[in-house]
């Protein structure tokens, strides 16, 4: 009889399931972000005219690694609920589940942020040369 764990408040529950449905949204949104990003690229080239894009494999690359970071982010934020969850109902008062998840993913997409930044900035993307195709 000692050892029953008190209910857990569901306040504190849903609070956990809304942070979850949020890393969701997260990874749903950097998982498309990164399709557009792969893409793209490829699109503003054919209308253009021109063949290939020369650093389309360097933009397909950061796409196809955001959609991966997307499902990172997702698999993460499960794991984190179903632990946090898990000790709720162990009768672990309001344990806290860390910062370094969201700083992790904060700083990989600073850095994806860069280097997109740094593509975009480059003449092989095309921003180098545009005066030089007046006639």
């Amino acid at each position: 009889m000692g050892n029953e764990t008190p209910p857990v408040d569901p306040r504190v529950l849903l609070a956990a399931e809304r942070t979850l449905l949020a890393w969701v949204r997260t990874g749903l949104a950097l998982m498309g972000f990164g399709f557009v990003v792969a893409r793209f690229t490829l699109f503003l080239h054919e209308l253009r005219g021109a063949g290939p894009p020369h650093g389309h494999r360097f933009a397909e690359g950061i796409g196809v690694g955001l959609v991966i970071l997307g499902v990172l982010v997702l698999a993460g934020a499960g794991r984190r609920y179903q632990r946090y969850v898990a000790a709720l109902n162990a009768g672990r008062d309001h344990p806290v589940p860390g910062a370094s998840f969201g700083l992790l993913i904060t700083l990989l997409l600073i850095a994806v942020g860069i280097a997109l930044a740094l593509y975009l900035l480059s003449p092989s993307f095309g921003f180098g040369d545009v005066g030089s195709h007046a006639s």
